[in-house]
């Protein structure tokens, strides 16, 4: 079976933060579990949508739904470990695009792992997929598109 390779362009990220793994987030085999780092996927995901300010919906009724989710894993993580998400977008289309992830723990530079997350727009009034809306794709300019 082929393995599954995630390599990104450096100038797509656009903002980075800092988690700490929990003593809760360590499998039986003592080091960070799947499940947590999809949390922790999902944690970075939140803050750089809120800090570019569009989290939840963008006005009443329009948000970004996940529609697929794919991590390699380069390096283990143990509790108390600081990973640092450095988070980007890519691929844009009509609809919606790749948001990236790149995590390493910052004192000793080791990759842990690489992610992407495919998102749309989503009426969730209607229960429509709706075009990117001018407000998000706006905010990052050197994202390419992708037809």
């Amino acid at each position: 079976m082929a393995r599954l390779k995630l390599d990104f362009p450096e100038d797509q990220y656009y903002y980075a933060t800092q988690l700490t793994v929990r003593v809760t987030d360590i499998n039986g085999a003592n080091h960070l579990g799947n499940d947590s780092m999809i949390s922790m996927i999902s944690e970075a995901r939140a803050r750089f949508l809120f800090d570019f300010g569009l989290e939840g919906t963008l006005d009443q009724d329009v948000g970004t739904i996940v529609t697929d989710l794919a991590t390699t894993y380069r390096n283990e993580a143990h509790a108390r470990d600081q990973l640092l998400f450095e988070v980007g977008v890519m691929d844009f289309n009509t609809y919606g695009g790749d948001i990236t992830f790149r995590i390493t723990r910052p004192r000793d530079q080791a990759l842990v792992a690489m992610a992407k997350s495919g998102f749309v727009f989503f009426n969730y009034k209607t229960r429509k997929v709706v075009p990117m809306p001018d407000a998000f794709s706006g905010k990052f300019q050197r994202v390419n598109w992708v037809a």
